[in-house]
């Protein structure tokens, strides 16, 4: 269809074919929609699945020696203990938790 022949159709055409125009669009969508959900679905997933992988435990690698129940894994955002400790002219080595050492277990 040419753009000359919208401009000389009526209100009532016009309103005509943006309906007809819609329901097409919508069932396009719809049946998109669902082929794409059948494909998910094949791979395992619903669209609506938005979990994420489980992650391996991070284990605690800093401690704040005035409360031991403070630490931090060293991701994300520096607490504010450990801020405030840096600021005051430490290191960070300084808050590491030794881990024990495997030799040293019995076997």
């Amino acid at each position: 269809m040419k753009r000359h022949e919208l401009r000389s159709m009526s209100v009532d055409e016009l309103w005509s074919l943006h309906q007809l125009v819609a329901s097409v669009l919508a069932r396009k969508i719809s049946a998109e929609k669902a082929r794409i959900e059948r494909r998910m679905r094949e791979l395992g997933r619903s669209i609506g699945d938005r979990s994420r992988r489980p992650y391996p435990q991070v284990f605690p690698k800093y401690r704040n020696p005035l409360q031991p129940s403070e630490t931090w894994a060293g991701r994300g955002k520096q607490p504010r203990w450990l801020t405030a400790q840096l600021s005051s002219g430490k290191k960070l080595d300084d808050f590491r938790i030794q881990m024990p050492s495997t030799s040293a277990q019995p076997r």
